[in-house]
């Protein structure tokens, strides 16, 4: 486990949930690279507990979901042979479900971007909310059969599904294609027309790229491990949930949605993950003991 110091620990941890990568909170903190990702994955996962039980009985009303791409190790045409195909090599997806009224990160996962990761997905996501929602998402087919399965008809579902053209010459390598009209489709109940829209979540892509070195776009800020991945992506959402107030609101989008009355600081982050260490020592004391009494 890390024996850094907590001043240490918030300094580290603030500097990266702001953006920057291992090396430069390496070189502004003078903790080894190798301590830092440790220091990632322990706090993640610290995070993941507290916001799995914290973020249930959700009294949304309107949720917007989406998926945003990323890659762990290389990207796809560049992994070598014996890693084509696995999962946690190459492309990976981060699904996300946000709140479009609190903004608040309602669920989110890790997975391919199939019928499969959709459809656990929304299970997840279902459990959290405590009454009817308006759902909207964008036009991939995965989520049809996955909200059909998590909520049956309990539920006022729509897509926007985008037309795309073809990309200027110029921007064929780097851009997508453009744009060129929306298509709004009411799937399931009856959800409102004029909030047929994925444009929250979408802009909350934008906040993880620039809040998650990972996700910046051509560099090598990249994870090269899964786990690591994932745990700066519950890093930052315990941030952006309850410690960064949104500009709009005032407030963090957990106080918009009744979730805490106060905003975290990241010294409360750490205080997560001093919890969770304690408790891991404790259990390994446990069975240590009962180990030293039945030694067959």
């Amino acid at each position: 486990m890390n024996r850094i110091t907590r001043e240490k620990r918030i300094q580290a941890i603030a500097a990266m949930v702001e953006g920057n990568s291992i090396r430069s909170v390496s070189r502004m903190t003078g903790i080894a690279r190798n301590t830092l990702l440790s220091l990632v994955v322990d706090a993640g996962a610290a995070c993941a507990e507290f916001q799995d039980k914290a973020l249930r009985n959700l009294q949304s009303k309107r949720i917007q979901c989406d998926e945003i791409w990323s890659f762990v190790g290389a990207k796809d045409k560049n992994l070598p042979g014996d890693k084509q195909g696995k999962f946690g090599w190459g492309s990976v997806w981060t699904w996300t479900a946000l709140d479009a009224d609190s903004k608040l990160i309602c669920s989110w996962m890790v997975g391919t971007r199939d019928g499969a990761a959709a459809y656990e997905f929304m299970q997840d996501l279902a459990g959290r909310l405590a009454n009817r929602v308006e759902l909207k998402t964008d036009g991939l087919g995965a989520y049809l059969e996955a909200v059909e399965g998590a909520f049956g008809n309990d539920i006022d579902f729509a897509q926007l599904v985008k037309l795309y053209g073809e990309a200027p010459e110029a921007e064929k390598r780097y851009g997508p294609a453009v744009c060129v009209g929306c298509r709004k489709e009411i799937k399931t109940g009856s959800p409102e027309e004029k909030h047929i829209s994925t444009s929250y979540v979408e802009r909350q892509n934008l906040t993880m790229r620039m809040h998650m070195r990972r996700f910046t776009r051509l560099t090598n800020a990249f994870c090269k491990k899964l786990d690591s991945h994932v745990a700066a992506i519950s890093l930052h959402f315990m941030y952006y949930n309850f410690a960064r107030a949104h500009q709009t609101l005032r407030m963090t989008p957990a106080m918009a949605a009744g979730v805490t009355m106060r905003v975290w600081e990241i010294g409360d982050v750490v205080s997560l993950l001093e919890e969770r260490e304690r408790r891991i020592e404790e259990a390994v004391r446990t069975e240590r003991r009962e180990n030293a009494h039945n030694p067959f």
